[in-house]
């Protein structure tokens, strides 16, 4: 056969036509499979076999097109076409495959734009940036399973370095955490966390060796991009770490300054025990409720051994700082003079060693935060890591704290609304912006967020409880009742919802039946819950109170006294423990002793300091004056309550609201006044 005459006849029949239309097609089915499969959760094996299919059917499709022609009476074979007919039928058909062509190549340009947009969008409608990734928790396949602690620090600092890079958008771990190391709904997950791109990886542990397995796939069509295994010492796992940093930094295409590829690269110790004592205090730090006071007390203990061991490691001795801040503050940890001091020394140390690390300059801001109440210096060294570490999520955050102590509530819930989008399924950063709309009394927006906690975390113990403290801040006992009902917390897990249910009982006015609960929890009570214990005799005497029992409530409240009194020696600035003592001695009917308290206590935090705390002090003072016949002062302190928002004294439960002055016995001396009636009532003043 004559080769001319062969393609020539190709070109007349057009074969080439179909064989160009059929590639566009196929390629753009191709792509179409890959981006919509994985959203129906269709495994990669369909996938490939419409790719398997689409080269079988080419050769099909080329001898068709050889064999028959498309006339307007249908499809016939080309030999029983007249000539001239032939003619016309082939310009038909090459005008039909060139529509097809053109038509298919619009929509190929189209989906090339889709995939290099700049952005897509997220399950809560936000915009995707293309280089935004998350890192999921590493599965540990070491033989020995208390080497996990081992997988998630090295997740964490991989994690680290990449947040240091202002060029991407990367997810806050403790948004990752509640995930499984290699899930099968990444689209999915990606979605919930607002980012275009998941690493997965596996860390192997044994004696001094590691093996570190990464890969790096692309969310919306679940494709990996690349992925890599290291082989390292223990002595060399920092390369690690700064390798697959660079390399995802490569493949995402994403900017690095000189300074961020210095601390990509950059060394923490040099001494691998002290960089295990540190990565076993660290994963204390990322558990679910690191601020709980055995995490809290785990993590003090291993990052004390990290800067024992190199007194030079910066980043243990800031993490250290943060650690022990938080539980003065929190009171995870007794908030004494000593500890303060300690939390100083490392945040100072931390700085000298490595004036920019961001890591130090936030733990000096924290302290000043959890530790002085210095706000304005706290801000200061929050804007100035801010820099450092572009995609911390902890300085928005802290930076809402500290403009809600401030008073300036809008831009405490910018910040929040910041700190969200970079860790949106941060259970703690959630319920604190829930609290805030608790401050606030903006009760429905408060539940809403609950209930983005609970369906990441369904039945969590602490959110039930909150839910529950609104419902009585409304005046709905029986659906407060009905929420605490199934919940036992123990007075070491959580004080805070054991003291809710007693709250619930009083305002109910039937403690009798939480009286026995408490007897029995202060039988032993736990010496690591520290003055939470004299708390709770407060309530105890209270619960007795209201029962009818005077003389058990006088000498529980004797006994709380004592053991309160001994606790403010070591707590001298301790308000909260201040205010305890106050109502106390209302109980006792110690006047002067109670009025002195809440005078000693709302100068330590004035409202003008802290707008969120501060208001605290006159709640008790309401409190007392109600009680101690003074009605004028009660109900002035009561006016100035109801019209700020503020955190509330007692339990996890908010600011006075008119439902609960209805409810609550303490208040029961200013029944009569029109004034409190005209308050309790919700009546404009």
């Amino acid at each position: 056969m004559d080769p001319k005459k062969f393609f020539g006849e190709l070109k007349r029949r057009n074969v080439y036509r179909a064989a160009v239309a059929y590639g566009v097609v196929a390629w753009f089915l191709t792509q179409l499979t890959t981006q919509v499969f994985p959203f129906f959760e269709i495994p990669n094996s369909a996938i490939r076999l419409v790719v398997i299919a689409l080269a079988v059917g080419f050769p099909i499709a080329m001898c068709l097109s050889w064999l028959f022609e498309l006339t307007p009476e249908g499809i016939v074979r080309s030999e029983e076409l007249d000539p001239v007919k032939a003619r016309s039928a082939r310009h038909a058909t090459g005008r039909i495959l060139d529509f097809i062509i053109i038509g298919v190549l619009l929509l190929v340009i189209a989906m090339l734009i889709y995939e290099r947009r700049p952005f897509r969008t997220s399950a809560a409608g936000e915009s995707i940036l293309e280089k935004s990734i998350a890192v999921l928790p590493f599965e540990n396949r070491s033989e020995d399973k208390a080497n996990a602690y081992f997988a998630d620090g090295i997740q964490d600092e991989i994690l680290t370095r990449l947040s240091k890079i202002a060029d991407l958008k990367v997810i806050s771990r403790t948004s990752t955490q509640h995930y499984k190391s290699a899930p099968e709904n990444l689209t999915e997950i990606a979605k919930q966390l607002g980012v275009a791109h998941i690493l997965e990886g596996s860390v192997q542990k044994s004696g001094d060796a590691v093996r570190v397995n990464v890969q790096l796939i692309k969310a919306g069509n679940d494709s990996h991009l690349w992925a890599d295994t290291f082989d390292r010492k223990l002595t060399d796992i920092f390369s690690v770490e700064s390798e697959v940093a660079k390399a995802i930094a490569d493949q995402l295409q994403a900017k690095l300054t000189g300074r961020e590829e210095q601390v990509i690269a950059a060394k923490p110790t040099d001494n691998p025990e002290a960089y295990d004592a540190y990565l076993r205090g660290l994963a204390y730090t990322l558990k679910p409720v690191s601020a709980s006071l055995p995490n809290t007390l785990g993590a003090q203990k291993y990052l004390k051994e990290a800067v024992r061991l190199d007194p030079k490691f910066a980043l243990a001795w800031a993490l250290l700082s943060y650690v022990e801040a938080r539980g003065y503050l929190t009171q995870a940890l007794q908030p004494t003079v000593a500890l303060r001091e300690e939390a100083r020394q490392a945040a100072e140390t931390a700085l000298t060693l490595q004036p920019n690390l961001g890591e130090a300059v936030l733990a000096k801001g924290y302290y000043h935060y959890a530790c002085l109440k210095d706000y304005d210096a706290a801000v200061r060294y929050y804007e100035q890591a801010r820099q450092l570490l572009p995609n911390s999520s902890r300085i928005p955050e802290l930076l809402a704290y500290v403009t809600r102590k401030q008073g300036q509530w809008d831009q405490s819930e910018a910040y929040f609304n910041e700190a969200e989008r970079l860790d949106p399924r941060n259970v703690d950063l959630l319920a604190q912006h829930a609290l805030s709309y608790i401050d606030l009394r903006r009760f429905p927006e408060a539940l809403r967020k609950f209930d983005q906690v609970l369906n990441i975390t369904p039945d969590d113990v602490d959110t039930l409880v909150y839910k529950a403290a609104i419902a009585q801040a409304e005046g709905d006992l029986p659906r407060a009742a009905a929420l605490l009902a199934p919940l036992h917390p123990a007075a070491a897990d959580d004080p805070g919802a054991l003291e809710t249910q007693v709250y619930q009982a009083i305002l109910e006015r039937r403690p009798a039946q939480i009286i026995p609960r408490l007897k029995e929890i202060l039988t032993k009570p736990d010496p690591a819950l520290g003055y939470f214990n004299g708390e709770l005799r407060f309530w105890l005497g209270w619960a007795q109170e209201v029962a009818g029992d005077h003389a058990a409530a006088q000498e529980s409240w004797r006994q709380a006294r004592s053991e309160l009194e001994s606790f403010l020696q070591e707590q001298p600035e301790n308000f909260l423990l201040i205010g305890d003592l106050a109502l106390i001695n209302m109980g006792l009917g110690d006047k002067a002793a109670a009025l002195a308290l809440t005078e000693r206590a709302m100068a330590l935090i004035p409202i003008e300091k802290d707008a969120d705390y501060g208001p605290i002090p006159i709640e008790i003072l309401a409190r007392v004056a109600a009680r101690m016949g003074e009605p004028d002062r009660a109900i002035t302190a009561l006016q100035k309550l109801l019209s700020i928002p503020y955190v509330g004294p007692l339990a996890p439960n908010g600011p006075l609201t008119p439902a609960l002055l209805r409810l609550d016995p303490m208040f029961d001396p200013l029944r009569n006044d029109p004034r409190f009636q005209k308050l309790a009532s919700g009546a404009p003043k």
